[in-house]
């Protein structure tokens, strides 16, 4: 019972992260939807299902969990935005290990990213 509750409460902490993705511009929505039928398929079902049928995220969900695809788009759009990341850590005050560590951090996102087949 506790560890179904868990599941549903991780589920519901990654939806409502990813409602925020929708609003918020950066920050991602289907990698938490991802995340929310993961623990869904664990401790809650019914949400599962609902995310696969939803028409507009459930294709990028099931092309995930069958062939680990990602569209061409959502790559070079997490490409962008990382870019981006990285130009604004050098032209803010942050401190030196952000320079250091979060560049070669995310270009290895980006070299596992573009390794993914595409949809």
């Amino acid at each position: 019972m506790v560890r179904r509750l868990l599941w549903r409460a991780l589920a519901s902490i990654a939806v409502a992260l990813g409602t925020l993705g929708i609003i918020l511009p950066g920050l991602p929505t289907v990698p938490f939807l991802l995340l929310a039928a993961w623990a869904g398929s664990h401790g809650w079902p019914e949400l599962e299902q609902r995310l696969l049928d939803h028409p507009r995220y459930g294709p990028s969900i099931r092309h995930w969990r069958e062939k680990r695809a990602i569209p061409r788009k959502a790559k070079w759009m997490a490409t962008l935005l990382m870019t981006a990341s990285i130009v604004t850590i050098f032209l803010t005050p942050v401190p030196q290990i952000m320079r250091w560590v979060l560049p070669p951090f995310l270009g290895l996102v980006a070299l596992w990213l573009w390794t993914r087949p595409e949809i």
